[in-house]
């Protein structure tokens, strides 16, 4: 195999392998996604902005691109690394190879790498920032990666988030009016399958950007606000903080993994940054109310620190690989958070329940 493309770790750490995917160079955070399948889900995912994707899984893109499978406008991560990519996909759906789909949006891919080793090696030290590299050598990759700024520096939200207002009927036009509960999403980096289980539980949708201010949510007359999933350190985020603040106790709220984290902080807890997070379709959680276990699609590197948490807020999820917050609820307010992806894509689809949990709680103040 010719290696004329290299990942370069911040350790020093040289993996040279075959390029694919679009020529270039790109720094970003190094993290890994336990996932077999869903990578197209996975590459459109705003929360891996900033990231460059290392797929634990060893043969990717056997069933091609479609136009289904997209969870935001475009790709998202910086990078793709993979042990190989199918050359000839195999799908009724399949338009086009990762390959092609890489090339058209921009992106840098790295094939032919032990993608185990790098898994190994982040497990073992944490996620670190690299290079992939297409036209420079690993000394050039090196350097420009001592340059570049550390990936929990940079605020991504303000990158993926949607510059305007916008109502979402499936397919990203209008939605219509006549349905029973309007909820406004602040996208965060939100994937569309947040939109998609909230119209087809009959609600009237609008996405607005994370810069709205509370008063101009309040202004939609929403039953309902969710804080969308995204990437990046939810301590940069205090203006989104100062949002959630603002909605406390005034319509019912819900936090999805960054969601989670910002309606957390609002409320007075703290966040930390994990040693190399949770990414893939396949981590245990129980509901502590109910008991129930169920296995969840997770995609953070934060979470929030269970010893700063007030009175107000309780357990409500709990991982049971590392027992990390999963879960909270306010004990009197309408507040709701989840670190995992109740809405999938990809991933199992345990975790539904949660939306209606939410319109739950929209119905109960809704009548009171």
């Amino acid at each position: 195999m010719k290696s004329d493309a290299y990942l370069v770790l911040e350790d020093g750490s040289v993996f040279a392998g075959e390029p694919f995917g679009a020529p270039g160079t790109a720094v970003g955070e190094v993290v890994f996604n336990t996932s077999m399948t869903g990578y197209q889900e996975i590459l459109t995912d705003p929360s891996y902005a900033g990231q460059m994707v290392v797929a634990t899984y060893p043969l990717i893109g056997n069933y091609g691109i479609n136009d289904q499978d997209v969870e935001s406008e475009r790709v998202q991560v910086a990078g793709y690394v993979v042990r190989h990519h199918a050359r000839h996909p195999s799908h009724c759906h399949s338009a086009s190879t990762v390959d092609a789909y890489l090339a058209s949006q921009g992106v840098p891919g790295l094939s032919g790498v032990d993608t185990r080793a790098i898994t190994r090696k982040l497990r073992s030290q944490g996620v670190m920032m690299g290079c992939l590299t297409t036209e420079l050598t690993p000394e050039e990759a090196g350097e420009r990666l001592r340059q570049a700024p550390r990936y929990g520096a940079v605020d991504y939200v303000q990158a993926v988030s949607t510059k305007a207002r916008y109502e979402w009927d499936g397919t990203g036009g209008a939605g219509g009016r006549d349905d029973a509960y309007h909820i406004v999403v602040t996208d965060c980096g939100l994937k569309y399958n947040i939109l998609r289980h909230l119209r087809a539980r009959g609600c009237r949708v609008t996405a607005v950007p994370v810069s709205t201010s509370a008063q101009a949510i309040l202004a939609l007359r929403p039953h309902g606000v969710l804080f969308s999933p995204g990437p990046g350190d939810p301590a940069l985020l205090g203006y989104a903080v100062e949002v959630v603040r603002g909605l406390l106790g005034r319509t019912p709220v819900f936090g999805i993994c960054l969601g989670h984290q910002l309606l957390a902080r609002a409320l007075g807890a703290q966040t930390f940054k994990l040693k190399f997070g949770h990414r893939g379709g396949n981590h245990p959680v129980q509901d502590v109310a109910t008991g129930r276990v169920s296995i969840t699609a997770q995609n953070h590197g934060y979470a929030v620190d269970p010893k700063t948490l007030p009175p107000e807020l309780e357990v409500s999820h709990v991982n049971l690989n590392d027992g990390t917050v999963e879960g909270i609820a306010h004990r009197q307010l309408p507040v709701m958070g989840i670190q995992f992806h109740s809405e999938a894509a990809p991933g199992p689809w345990d975790n539904e329940y949660l939306f209606d949990r939410f319109l739950s709680m929209v119905k109960e103040v809704t009548r009171s």
